[in-house]
């Protein structure tokens, strides 16, 4: 919409209290706003050059405006809200929060029951919340169940269905859990007196709950009846304990909204503690996106307008980090310098910072940076000339020299590049020898990369020390890739480094990045090259023990290795029982290799490699 546009309706909006509303040709609202003078307000959109683009890009496309004429200022601000919640306006302030939020509720029925729910019906039932944690909720109901007893069943327990017997008491009432309303062994005055002290404990009014008990263990005692003062004492000294973690400030501070905002970056955020009776009950950080340049000021106002609706607060008292302009009557703003409420207000900026750091661990760009940041640390620390983003590392394994084994795991951009991950059956080595099997998977990676043209590592870690990383150096002269790379050795004992020709090691801080990551990548690789070996040492041990008997198969193998577990099961197995397996004619086959193996009394022959 234009100036002149403009100017053929601005003449019918009013000089009165309320909010206006933009839309598109499309007829799809764009923005909603409130004002003390609709027609100053909307007016000042078209009267004057804009700056943002934010801004010019929203008056560009309005093509109708309407508006609704309210009683008052804090009339306008309560039906911004609402229209900003239910609408969600493409360039107003956008609260990201999508969530559903459970109540308690005390369920509108003879005999009240309590329990957890995501609806708020408009059945008469009295709702408590929202929570923004389901574990708050569950945690407030364990305790209620600890405390108060009441009844979970659904039993419909009108007065005429209870006079009639219809119900017997169940195995909660034997737990003490409930006092058999469905028997008539509770009065419903006795049963709404315990939900009285319920709706006492959710507003996080624990006094009244405590003096209640104190008075019936009082009364147990004058009766003579000591186990039943003995309960009533124990769910004192849990409501006192309970009390004593929740209270973080002055029990006596009235119902207070404490509200903190930090600006982070294109985005801002809030943290809302919610505090009765010196007792936080409610906490809740919001991330809100702000469209047309908002000043800090404008954007907490709003977000704690949307906040006390949904969870419907009714405190009196805001405590703030700075003055707004905020129109809900007979509510006071509080900026504290010092104090409980100054150390509540800490707190919320403590959450905010908290909620941001996390945000930012979970954004890739700030992940990005952060393994930017390790790989420069690490080429800091080591001295490398270049910045080590492709690391390799080597380990070896085997069983008294037999199937040995190694591996290579790879390291890109400070992650895991398990494509690039390689296993190596060691061909050239008898016995034990870790320093040429070693030699043998550096030489058969590196050899294949050069072949290949393709890049070399900037760092390779060498699972050992001074043996293991000279085997590895061997194989890089043998190739003449000296000077294009980096290698090291981390000795397993104290996790020192070695450097091919230094004799001293480098003992980096045990809790640096730097040696967290290079140890990080060591055990990867050992972690690796163990699954291998021993997937290699079960297939070579069992499986390839068999298939040497002339006349079995692998597929013979397979059944006998499934039926029986293992090869001593296999020998001990009577004629029969093989023939089940494998028929009689390869079950003869076996039992006559396994009982001649045994009458000529030698050991079961050692397998060499796989």
């Amino acid at each position: 919409m234009t100036q002149a546009d403009f100017q053929n309706i601005g003449g019918t909006l009013p000089p009165l209290p309320g909010i206006y509303k933009y839309y598109n040709a499309n007829g799809s609202l764009l923005y909603v706003g409130k004002a003390k003078n609709i027609k100053k307000r909307v007016a000042s959109y078209f009267s004057k050059t804009l700056t943002n683009y934010k801004t010019y890009e929203l008056v560009r496309r309005i093509d109708k405006i309407e508006f609704t004429i309210v009683n008052s200022e804090q009339d306008a601000f309560l039906l911004e809200n609402s229209l900003i919640k239910q609408f969600q306006p493409l360039f107003n302030i956008n609260l990201k929060d999508d969530k559903t939020y459970p109540y308690i509720v005390i369920k509108n029925e003879p005999f009240p029951r309590i329990y957890l729910t995501r609806q708020k019906l408009d059945d008469g039932s009295q709702y408590f919340g929202p929570y923004t944690s389901v574990g708050k909720v569950r945690d407030l109901l364990n305790f209620i169940k600890n405390t108060i007893p009441l009844r979970t069943c659904p039993l419909n327990l009108l007065e005429k269905n209870i006079a009639k017997g219809k119900f017997k008491v169940c195995l909660e009432y034997h737990l003490q859990n409930c006092k058999g309303p469905c028997e008539a062994l509770q009065s419903a005055d006795d049963y709404n007196e315990n939900i009285a002290q319920v709706k006492n404990l959710l507003r996080g009014n624990l006094s009244p709950v405590i003096q209640h008990f104190k008075i019936e263990m009082k009364k147990h005692a004058e009766a003579m009846e000591f186990e039943k003062a003995g309960l009533a004492h124990k769910k004192i000294e849990y409501l006192e304990q309970y009390q004593s973690r929740s209270v973080i400030t002055n029990s006596n501070t009235h119902s207070i909204d404490v509200f903190f905002i930090q600006k982070e970056d294109d985005l801002v955020y809030v943290n809302y503690l919610m505090v009765e009776n010196g007792t936080i009950i409610q906490t809740k950080t919001l991330k809100v996106e702000a469209h047309l340049d908002e000043t800090q000021e404008e954007i907490l106002a709003f977000t704690i307008g949307q906040l006390r609706t949904t969870f419907q607060s009714k405190a009196k008292e805001l405590v703030l980090p700075f003055e707004i302009e905020y129109t809900e009557p007979d509510v006071e703003l509080t900026i504290p310098k010092g104090g409980d409420k100054k150390k509540l207000l800490d707190l919320a900026a403590k959450n905010v910072a908290y909620y941001i750091r996390d945000e930012k661990s979970k954004d890739s760009r700030y992940a990005d940076q952060a393994k930017t940041n390790l790989l420069l640390k690490i080429q800091e620390d080591l001295q490398l000339t270049e910045v080590p983003v492709h690391i390799e590392c080597f380990d070896n394994s085997n069983l008294q020299g037999s199937y040995p084994v190694s591996a290579m795991v790879c390291f890109k951009n400070a992650e895991p590049s398990k494509k690039d991950y390689r296993l190596f059956n060691v061909k050239t080595v008898e016995g034990i020898n870790d320093f040429a099997s070693m030699k043998e998977a550096v030489y058969r990676r590196y050899k294949r990369l050069t072949l290949e043209n393709a890049s070399l590592p900037q760092l390779i870690v060498i699972d050992g020390g001074k043996g293991q990383l000279n085997a590895a150096n061997e194989a890089i002269e043998e190739l003449n890739l000296q000077g294009k790379l980096t290698m090291i050795g981390l000795a397993k004992n104290e996790e020192e480094i070695f450097f091919v020709g230094d004799k001293e090691s480098l003992k980096l801080p045990y809790d640096s990045e730097s040696h967290k990551f290079i140890r990080r990548v060591r055990d990867e690789v050992h972690h690796f090259v163990i699954n291998f070996h021993r997937k290699k040492r079960s297939k070579g041990t069992f499986k390839n023990n068999l298939e040497e008997i002339r006349g079995i198969g692998s597929h013979t193998a397979n059944q006998l290795l499934k039926a029986f577990r293992s090869v001593k099961n296999i020998k001990n197995q009577p004629l029969s029982e093989l023939s089940k397996v494998i028929g009689p004619v390869k079950a003869k086959i076996i039992r006559a290799y396994f009982d001649a193996e045994l009458n000529q009394a030698t050991p079961e022959k050692e397998m060499g490699p796989g």
